[in-house]
């Protein structure tokens, strides 16, 4: 069995290389990182926030937790990882290819793959959309 580590990967948790270094010290076999690049905006008919716009849930408060507003760019903070060990798998837990040129996008994880170099393909790149129609349009 094969156990890697998540995380949200924000500007106010472990830095990216410390914590790939501590994920590899310990003996997991991956590091995962998501992508959230914009936050939705709400419907015509969905409660906001009248200062920032911003959707809300049926209580009032944000709907999405406070880390989506904070995530780091993935596959940055994967080089960054990549860096600093040499037998860790790396991935995004989900990257949103709509969001990139797909031409970039693939220089980018390969030469993630090629800095990585930690075992025969080491990136994973879980591919997806947004959930949100109004984030896509």
């Amino acid at each position: 069995m094969h156990i890697g580590v998540f995380s949200f990967n924000t500007e106010y948790g472990m830095h990216i290389d410390r914590l790939a270094r501590e994920v590899e010290a310990r003996g997991f076999e991956s590091l995962w990182v998501p992508e959230h690049t914009h936050i939705p905006v709400p419907g015509p008919d969905e409660p906001q926030d009248p200062e920032t716009g911003m959707p809300l849930a049926g209580n009032g408060a944000f709907f999405l937790p406070e880390e989506y507003r904070h995530m780091s760019d993935p596959l940055t903070s994967l080089a960054a990882a990549a860096a600093v060990t040499s037998r860790l798998r790396l991935g995004t837990c989900i990257c949103l290819v709509n969001q990139h040129h797909p031409i970039n996008l693939a220089k980018q994880v390969a030469t993630l793959d090629r800095l990585s170099g930690a075992v025969s393909s080491s990136v994973s790149v879980r591919a997806g959309t947004q959930w949100r129609w109004p984030t896509t349009a």
